[in-house]
C-alpha cells in the first residue's frame, strides 16, 4: 500500500471523512462518565477512540462492565501520543483532574474537564493559560449550562420581561453513602464544592462576579465524619441575590432539585430540574411569548451532557471559541473557591 493509501485509511482520516471527532477518555471514576460515553457512542459528531484508566483496580472493575467491553483500552502513552485523537474527556476524581488535564493540553489536544477540577486556583489558572497560549479548547462539565428551561428563564431576565430580577434560588441535594462522602472530606466546601457549583455557574453566567459571597458550610447529620453536608451560599450582586442550598443526605433527592428566577414582574420555577419538562412561569403582564398570570410551559426532557458535548463539537469543527470563554471559566472557578472557603471571600 502506498503512503497516500495508508493516510487515507488512518483512523484520523476515516473519522474526518465521516465528519466525526476522534475522542479519548482519560480516567473513569467520575459519576458523569457513563452518560457522556453513552451520548458520544451514539452521536454523529464523535468517534470514541479509546479509554485510559491508570488506576489498576478501577480499570479492572470498569473492564468487567458491558459498556466498557465495547471500547479500546489504551495506556496513558498510547492515548496522549495518538495524533489522530483530537480531544480528550477527563473523567477522573478531583485529585487527578488537573494532572490529567495538564497532560492533555501538553499533548496538544482539546479538553473537556469534569467539574469541579480542583480546590486550588493556581494550577487551574496555569492549565487555562497553557490552553489559551496553544489555542486549545477547554470546556468544564457543569451540567445545567444548556438546560432549555433554565436558559428560558435567563433569556426572560436579560430581555427585561421579569422586571427587576432580585433573586435566583436553587437547591441541589443528593444522598451519598459512606464511600462517596469520604472522597469529599478533603474539601472545605463539601457538598457546595461537589454539587452547589452547578448553581453557582448559573448565577455567574447571569450576573458575573459577585460583590460578596457568604456561606454556611455545616456538618449537621449524625454520620461520623466531618463532611460539610448541609450547606448554604448567598452570592450578593448590586440589586440581586443568588441563594443556593446543597445537602448530602436526602431521600428522594432527584425530584426535589429546583431552580427559580424571581423578578418584580415575573417568575420562573423549575422543579424537578431533571427531566425538567415542566416550567412554571408567572408574568404580571404579557411579555415575549408568555401571557399574563401563572402558566405551565412544556419542553422536551433535558438530558445531561448532550448540550455541552454538541457545543464542543460545533466549536471544534468550525474552529471557533466555545460559548464559555477561558476568562469565564477562571471567574467561575474563583467564585466557587470563594464560596467554599478556599479563597478569601
Amino acid at each position: 500500500m502506498t503512503r497516500r493509501g495508508l493516510l487515507l485509511t488512518s483512523p484520523a482520516a476515516v473519522a474526518m471523512a465521516q465528519g466525526k471527532i476522534r475522542a479519548g477518555v482519560f480516567g473513569t471514576e467520575h459519576g458523569h462518565l457513563i452518560g457522556k460515553l453513552q451520548f458520544m457512542l451514539g452521536s454523529p459528531d464523535y468517534e470514541v477512540a479509546g479509554v485510559c484508566e491508570p488506576d489498576a483496580e478501577l480499570r479492572a472493575k470498569r473492564r468487567r462492565e458491558p459498556l466498557f467491553q465495547r471500547l479500546q483500552w489504551m495506556s496513558e502513552d498510547q492515548l496522549l501520543s495518538d495524533k489522530s485523537i483530537q480531544m480528550v474527556v477527563v473523567e477522573s476524581g478531583v485529585p487527578e483532574a488537573i494532572p490529567y488535564g495538564t497532560k492533555v493540553i501538553a499533548a496538544g489536544k482539546h479538553l473537556h474537564l469534569e467539574k469541579p477540577p480542583t480546590h486550588l486556583m493556581p494550577p487551574f489558572r496555569q492549565l487555562i493559560d497553557d490552553a489559551r497560549r496553544r489555542n486549545l479548547l477547554v470546556q468544564l462539565g457543569y451540567m445545567w449550562r444548556f438546560h432549555q428551561g433554565i436558559n428560558m428563564a435567563m433569556e426572560a431576565a436579560r430581555n427585561g420581561w421579569l422586571g427587576d430580577v432580585y433573586m435566583m434560588r436553587g437547591t441541589i441535594n443528593t444522598d451519598l453513602d459512606t464511600a462517596q462522602r469520604s472522597k469529599l472530606l478533603a474539601y472545605k466546601g463539601g457538598m457546595m464544592f461537589e454539587l452547589g457549583c452547578h448553581l453557582i455557574d448559573r448565577a455567574v453566567d447571569l450576573w458575573g462576579r459577585p460583590k460578596a459571597t457568604r456561606a454556611w458550610l455545616r456538618h449537621d447529620t449524625r454520620i461520623a465524619d466531618s463532611l460539610a453536608d448541609n450547606t448554604l451560599a448567598v452570592l450578593e450582586y448590586g440589586r440581586s441575590l443568588a441563594v443556593i442550598a446543597c445537602a448530602g443526605r436526602m431521600a428522594g433527592q432527584g425530584p426535589h432539585r429546583s431552580y427559580e428566577l424571581i423578578g418584580t414582574d415575573g417568575t420562573f420555577q423549575i422543579q424537578p430540574v431533571e427531566p425538567g419538562t415542566s416550567v412554571r412561569v408567572m408574568m404580571r403582564e404579557p411579555r415575549g411569548p408568555y401571557q399574563a398570570g401563572w402558566q405551565t410551559v412544556t419542553i422536551p426532557p433535558q438530558p445531561r451532557y448532550v448540550g455541552d458535548l454538541r457545543e464542543f463539537a460545533r466549536a471544534l469543527k468550525a474552529n471557533q471559541p466555545l460559548k464559555y470563554s477561558y476568562d469565564y471559566e477562571l471567574l467561575l472557578h474563583e467564585t466557587i473557591l470563594r464560596v467554599c472557603g478556599e479563597l478569601e471571600a
